[in-house]
């Protein structure tokens, strides 16, 4: 049987070597003292020191040691320490191979070790059989059967016999999991799913193909569309539990496999295999266009209101010259008046010589119709928006599985009323809110009143499925908030909450931190000792912060980047994979093994970040086609690859002995980058009036303080960037090591001032206009008076109190990954959501921002970091806009699944480039030592690795043999 290889050798290394480094070795190298006597049994040094270095290795990592294998120095020295003998005694161990052999079996019936044979083998297979299902990836699964063996006593078998039993599991798993979706189909829905490869929709694709091609809309004939494919596969009736109890990185594997397949080489794969990736696609794409849906049906509500807007703007500009001439009318008649009135003259004589009355009364008509094009506001005009809600309203709502919370119950009531189509001819308005100006504006919308119902309904959804009363019965983005929640016994489970489990503990804390700190801020304003500020009657003024760079930095800054050598892009990609080894995070989607073509998958990164796309890098490089790139691109480059690269360049980074001069990495900044877009963007929301009329998108990145951008996501660029703060944080390893967050003035609101403090994240925002904003206190009539003009408020302690256990379970959420902080967050904000929880978060965000404008304006460090924190963020993005090359700088790709790997690559191709500036900084550091120049550490400091100008980014893309 062929050798079945599914582990690199670096993965080979990092679960069978013996440990260098000095903490693993102090973990399981250290001898108790029932150890020691065991060990001091053996007569010779040399006995005993093998016979310790045996018994360590079977602890970890778990294994027999090799004849003639090296033994690393670190390991000798500490084992002969304890023992009180020179390693070099180890020479002499085992020159007799019994010796060996019979220490080993002193050591299994003294420890309990057992040989991988037997019943203990069989169990343990059976045991990894039932892993395979839950592991998610080769080398996962390897790990795991590692630590079971070492927690039983179970001494590893060699390492081709674990790779061939995890091959075989895995492959055994695999079919297990498509057996069991199929066997859950019927033989009519198997037909169905089958029809998907060969029926042709409008003669150029197949129905599979036709499916699978949906993206987010902007108008009703995108609506539409999107409705026909959800349509035609609720029509397939496929059974609902055909999914219950596979594990979701499964159901993902199996969807992302049917969205590179062509029909044809689907039709080519065995029954099981195909029917389930069909059922998975099927069944997955079915909640996805749901959602679909649901986000246009957002994006035409908004720009409904938008187009309203204009027209009342519009409208206010055409009544401009109107309304100068009504003025001046009205300036000449009360002149006129006036003047008469001065001389004693007939008001009335006057009044006919200026206008006379016919004119006056014409001026008062006209002057009240320009009151009321002055007053009037968008609500007036969003009517005009009827018909594009009637083209696809009712069949939205027909289609849709849409549940309601108690409080929306009257809102989708209504909304039935539409997907009736007229046969229910009510029209109530129980789900408006009593002062809402709807009431007006529909009891004098006449004839139009209807339509303008209608308009308020759909607007009144909206606003319901971005808060949570409404949502889809099964959906990711807009499902039930109340099943997303944990429940409060395991929010108490989860380590990374910095909260206790009683309100009142809390609550006692933060009076007590809040009326010091109080106090503190006073008596600084008292005595004129706020740092850069002042408070003179109840009012607060700020001065900039002055820089802190020493002038001999900038010499040294130039100097070591001169000695930067010159490097080509494709080089010095390759060295950092030599380094590395970053290529082995891209695993085939379906295998799992690396890819083999290590060139290819370099290629397809660079053509990603430097935005030129496959086929542009096809023409520019020697070595791969158009096809060659476009299939390691389809089956290598995946979302989790990219972050799993990213993750292992951010970690080797950060161990290179410069970037310890940077931070440690427990602090970060996080910042959103504006990408221009095609002309398409504008009609779906794209569009941010900070940046013109230019459409576009924002990739929002977490960079720590060794310059490492560790997390990075897209967001529209119209959104508010503060609810995505928490999501670099919490998902990824390098983000729970962060103890201080910086953000902008966009990443600053009460809830997310919440949510950080509840984590243990401390939060610094740079928030603008800082002076306006209000302190709250428990008691503000007891508050110092030196700040109670500053005092906006008070706490309200009983909502916070009452809503404590709900607090902990939506903070538990987020802090387990089950939603991200992002989605919740911003469900918490939507209007007109004014529920208990959201605005208990917002108290507990106001008594944290309260504690951090306290410590902002007393602490000239805590300004500092943060001014340097987000000042490597900004220089980042100058990266960033130096390696995007292609395409005119524009973001060309038209699904959002590409911009996310073109922004993805950029950010990994950005890792790659300060990974190697920062080693080859390190380098330029030693040479200006050994020719005896200075570096003084707090010099060091000032220094980036966020330089481009040694590296070749153009030209034809050659890579080293």
């Amino acid at each position: 049987m062929p050798r079945r290889s599914i582990l690199t050798a670096r993965q080979k290394a990092a679960l069978f070597d013996l440990p260098t480094d000095e903490a693993t070795i102090l973990r399981h190298y250290t001898l108790a003292d029932d150890d020691l006597e065991i060990i001091g049994a053996r007569r010779r040094s040399h006995n005993r020191l093998g016979f310790a270095l045996q018994l360590c290795a079977l602890r970890y990592p778990g294994r027999l040691l090799a004849p003639g294998e090296v033994i690393p120095e670190p390991i000798t020295r500490y084992l002969a320490a304890q023992l009180g003998i020179r390693p070099d005694d180890l020479i002499d161990y085992a020159v007799r191979e019994e010796t060996r052999h019979e220490h080993l079996a002193i050591l299994r019936n003294t420890y309990g070790y057992k040989m991988f044979t037997g019943q203990g083998a069989r169990d343990l297979k059976a045991w990894l059989t039932a892993e395979a299902e839950l592991a998610r990836s080769n080398v996962d699964l390897a790990r795991r059967f590692v630590e079971q063996c070492r927690t039983n006593q179970t001494i590893l078998p060699g390492v081709t016999v674990i790779e061939r039993l995890c091959a075989d599991v895995l492959v055994a798993a695999e079919r297990q999991i498509e057996a069991r979706i199929v066997w859950r189909l019927n033989d009519e829905a198997c037909a169905q799913l089958d029809a998907l490869l060969s029926e042709d929709v409008e003669g150029h694709v197949t129905r599979f193909v036709w499916l699978r091609q949906f993206e987010v809309g902007q108008n009703s004939a995108d609506v539409n569309r999107l409705l026909d494919r959800l349509e035609f596969l609720q029509n397939l009736e496929l059974a609902g539990d055909a999914l219950a109890g596979v594990p979701p990185h499964r159901i993902a594997q199996l969807r992302r496999q049917g969205e590179r397949y062509f029909a044809g080489d689907l039709r080519d794969i065995s029954g099981d295999r195909r029917l389930a990736i069909l059922a998975v696609c099927a069944l997955e794409w079915q909640s996805a266009i749901a959602d679909a849906v649901v986000e246009t049906h957002d994006r035409i509500v908004g720009k409904t209101w938008r187009d309203a807007k204009k027209l009342c703007a519009a409208q206010i500009a055409d009544a401009k010259s109107a309304l100068h001439e009504t003025l001046c009318s009205f300036k000449n008649l009360g002149a006129a008046l006036l003047e008469a009135k001065g001389d004693e003259a007939s008001l009335d004589a006057a009044m006919e010589s200026s206008c006379g009355w016919p004119q006056l009364e014409t001026l008062v008509a006209t002057a009240a119709g320009l009151t009321d094009t002055l007053s009037a506001d968008p609500m007036a005009h969003v009517v005009h928006g009827y018909h594009r809600f009637r083209r696809y309203a009712p069949r939205m709502l027909r289609a849709l599985d849409i549940r309601a919370a108690s409080v929306a119950e009257p809102l989708l009531a209504a909304a039935m009323i539409i997907a009736s189509t007229g046969k229910d001819p009510s029209r109530p308005v129980v789900f408006l809110r009593a002062a809402q100006k709807w009431h007006r504006h529909l009891k004098n919308a006449g004839s139009d009143e209807p339509r303008l119902w209608e308009v308020a309904v759909m607007s009144h959804l909206r606003d319901a499925f971005r808060s949570g009363d409404i949502w889809l019965a099964s959906s990711r983005r807009y499902g039930d908030l109340k099943e997303a929640l944990v429940p409060v016994e395991f929010a108490q489970t989860v380590p990374k909450l910095a909260m206790p489990f009683d309100p009142e503990t809390w609550i006692e804390d933060r009076k007590a931190r809040l009326e010091n700190g109080l106090q503190r801020l006073a008596k600084a304003a008292r005595t004129g000792a706020i740092p850069g500020g002042t408070v003179e009657n109840g009012v607060l003024s700020t001065d900039r912060l002055a820089s802190a760079v020493p002038a001999e930095a900038e010499e040294l800054i130039l100097d070591l980047n001169k000695r930067l050598p010159d490097v080509r892009i494709t080089d010095l990609l390759q060295d950092v994979d030599h380094d590395i080894e970053f290529t082995e995070a891209f695993t085939h989607l379906r295998t799992g093994v690396p890819c083999k073509d290590k060139t290819g998958l370099l290629n397809v990164l660079l053509a990603e970040g430097l935005n030129l796309g496959l086929s542009k890098m096809a023409d520019a490089t020697d070595t791969h086609n158009f096809f060659q790139l476009s299939r390691i691109s389809c089956w290598h480059m995946e979302s989790e690859a990219i972050n799993r690269a990213l993750a292992m360049v951010i970690a080797a980074q950060s161990k290179l002995p410069l970037a310890q001069f940077w931070g440690v990495g427990e602090t970060a900044s996080s910042d959103g980058q504006f990408f221009p877009t095609t002309r398409q963007g504008e009609a779906m929301n794209l569009i941010n009036a900070k940046y013109g009329s230019v459409p576009g998108l924002k990739a929002y990145t977490h960079v720590s303080d060794q310059f490492g951008p560790f997390a990075t996501q897209n967001i529209p660029a119209t959104v508010n960037e503060a609810p995505y703060i928490l999501d670099g944080l919490l998902m990824n390893k390098a983000g729970r090591k962060i103890k201080e967050q910086y953000a902008d003035t966009g990443g600053f609101t009460d809830l997310v001032f919440a949510a950080t403090a509840l984590l243990a994240y401390r939060f610094i925002p740079r928030i603008r206009d800082l002076p306006s904003k209000r302190l709250y206190a428990f008691d503000p009539a007891n508050a110092p008076k030196e700040l109670r003009g500053m005092i906006g408020g008070k706490i309200k302690e009983r909502l916070i109190t009452e809503n404590w256990p709900d607090i902990l379970r939506a903070v538990a959420t987020m802090a387990a990954g089950i939603m991200p902080p992002s989605q919740l967050l911003k469900k918490f904000a939507a209007y007109p959501r004014q529920h208990e929880l959201a605005q208990a978060l917002r108290e507990i965000g106001r008594i944290e921002r309260t504690l951090f404008i306290i410590e902002w304006l007393l602490d000239v460090d805590m300004q500092r970091r943060a001014q340097i924190g987000l000042n490597k963020g900004e220089a980042h993005h100058a990266l960033k806009n130096a390696l995007r090359i292609g395409r005119q700088g524009e973001i060309r790709d038209r699904t959002a699944e590409a911009q996310h790997y073109r922004m993805a690559g950029l950010n990994l191709l950005a890792a790659i480039i300060i990974y190697w500036n920062t080693r080859h900084l390190g380098h330029a550091v030693s040479q200006r030592r050994n020719a005896g120049l200075d570096c003084p550490p707090d010099l060091l400091a000032h220094i980036s690795p966020l330089g481009w100008a040694h590296i070749l980014l153009t030209g034809e893309y050659r890579w080293r043999k």
